[in-house]
């Protein structure tokens, strides 16, 4: 819908200001400015005749010099050369027609040395962004991706992906314990999921890896991959029982049935018809079409833990233990004894044994599952993940390949965009490419090493890196490359394991569910104590 100006200035400025330095209003300028460390971030309502915007900036407030013009109404300036704790005036204007120039307003901002805590505040806020700002506008599930340096694949601006939006549910709920959104608001929106969820295609209860956020329909993933994706209906129900325990215990009504709509989901889906009629293994994909072709059965070590976990857990189509045994661990065979680096991994490594695969096998599974205490007859999860963790880096550190850039304050390895198209970067399998979630989203193992990452691309690299929704998917400094894109499957594991790391908040929902304790039980796993009283939800 089209506002006026007037109307649309005057819903622009009932917009709260979420975060650090964000100046008062009190000069009604319908400039908002947030001063943070090494940039300030400017936005104004959308002027309606605008054909592009015009930045200037002054130390004094009366002699003004042009910083950029731009078309979009939200700018981020690094102000690395111009200095640090500074004080700073900004205009900002509208050119309508030719070179005529309208001021739309003014602001005063300040930047500061941030501590550790407030970059990290920082850096999990604006990812957060990508989930709710950046939030598929029917569904309200994250998209698939987003391209800041260029527009939407055509077809792809209203496709969600059901896993990233798995781990957006997350970063939602870090939100409202960070108080960047109300929990009134996060309610509404998880209202908005649950409702698009319940409606969407499903197949025997398990939704595809991609949906058409405005007609809940399929998008096929691959020509056979056009049905049920078990272990990104995994990541996605991760998230949702998470949501679940945070409202159950809720005093208003809509609480209650928000709860009460996720756990219809949840019994719905058909854990058990993966394992293709009692098979000791479950299976990732089935397509109504091609039925089970595609034949990928899960075989441990991988992302896809978390997968047998809930089919175990589930209170009306569990799979047997048998099928983590036997399928997953393969008797025992998952098994190893490789220390790369000086590092023991207890755990085979699928098609990446000898040195660990990508990072996000460290991350995907353990968004609510807490590895803190989870041990099974296989390994200690906590160790073994750290110690996953510590390879990848060491693998940067030493740097074989004499990639440009790497080094104590720039590794990690993952899946991610790559300079031409998408890869599972990792050591051995290494082109040069940082992906930010890798050391960002290790987070709780690592995070004096990951701070260190952290400060030295928001510092050094500044703007090539850090945008609107957080750090970008991927760069390489070896080969000048930094395009300006996000993955949600990425952005996702940031906020949820930084909240991890700071409050538990994840962890301690999901392992708070009595279903969950449950099953872990059944498939032999110990975890910490603190879990096994009863549940009692947030």
């Amino acid at each position: 819908m089209k506002y006026p100006y007037s109307l649309n200035l005057l819903l622009f400025l009932l917009i709260p200001c979420l975060a650090f330095t964000c100046e008062e209003n009190s000069d009604n300028s319908p400039v908002l400015a947030t001063g943070y460390d090494r940039h300030v971030e400017l936005q104004w309502p959308k002027h309606p005749n605008a054909v592009q915007y015009r930045i200037l900036v002054s130390s004094d407030g009366e002699s003004f010099s042009e910083r950029a013009t731009i078309e979009d109404t939200l700018y981020m300036d690094f102000v690395n050369d111009l200095g640090n704790n500074l004080s700073l005036h900004y205009k900002v204007e509208a050119f309508t027609t030719g070179e005529q120039a309208e001021t739309i307003g003014t602001k005063e901002v300040k930047t500061k040395d941030f501590s550790d805590e407030e970059l990290l505040e920082m850096v999990s806020y604006y990812t957060f962004r990508y989930f709710w700002e950046g939030a598929e506008p029917n569904s309200g599930l994250a998209r698939e991706r987003i391209h800041i340096d260029g527009e939407y694949p055509q077809d792809d601006a209203h496709i969600i992906t059901t896993g990233g939006s798995g781990f957006g549910l997350f970063a939602l709920l870090a939100g409202i314990e960070r108080g960047w959104i109300t929990k009134d608001q996060g309610r509404e929106r998880f209202e908005r999921i649950v409702d698009f969820l319940a409606k969407a295609d499903r197949f025997h209860g398990i939704w595809p890896h991609w949906l058409n956020g405005e007609t809940g329909e399929v998008k096929p993933f691959g020509q056979k991959d056009d049905g049920g994706d078990l272990v990104e209906s995994a990541f996605l129900m991760q998230g949702l029982l998470a949501v679940r325990e945070y409202y159950k215990n809720e005093g208003q009504i809509q609480d209650k049935q928000l709860a009460s709509k996720i756990d219809q989901l949840w019994e719905e889906m058909e854990w058990d018809w993966h394992t293709q009629g009692g098979q000791d293994v479950l299976f990732w994909h089935w397509s109504p079409n091609y039925g089970w072709d595609m034949n990928f059965p899960l075989l441990g070590y991988d992302e896809t833990l978390i997968t047998y976990v809930l089919a175990a857990s589930s209170p009306t189509h569990s799979v047997s233990a048998d099928a983590y045994h036997k399928g997953w661990a393969r008797d025992g065979g998952i098994k190893t004894q490789q220390e790369p680096f000086g590092y023991k991994l207890e755990l085979k490594h699928n098609g990446a044994e000898e040195m660990g695969g990508p990072l996000f096998w460290a991350h995907y599974s353990y968004i609510g599952l807490n590895p803190k205490g989870l041990k099974d007859k296989y390994a200690d999860y906590w160790k073994h993940n750290r110690n996953h963790t510590l390879i990848n880096r060491a693998w940067c550190v030493e740097n074989p390949e004499g990639f440009k850039g790497y080094g104590e304050d720039l590794w990690g390895l993952t899946a991610s965009y790559s300079v031409n198209g998408y890869s599972a970067h990792k050591p051995g399998s290494d082109l040069g490419v940082i992906t930010p979630t890798a050391a960002l989203s290790s987070y709780p193992y690592t995070p004096e090493e990951s701070m260190e990452v952290i400060k030295n691309m928001y510092y050094n690299y500044g703007e090539k890196v850090f945008g609107r929704y957080g750090f970008y998917d991927a760069f390489s400094p070896e080969e000048n490359w930094y395009p300006q894109r996000y993955l949600a499957i990425d952005q996702g594991p940031i906020v949820a394991m930084i909240e991890n790391h700071r409050s538990g908040l994840g962890w301690n929902l999901f392992m708070a569910a009595p279903e969950i304790q449950e099953g872990l039980k059944k498939l032999g796993f110990e975890f910490e104590d603190k879990y096994k009283a009863s549940s009692t939800g947030n």
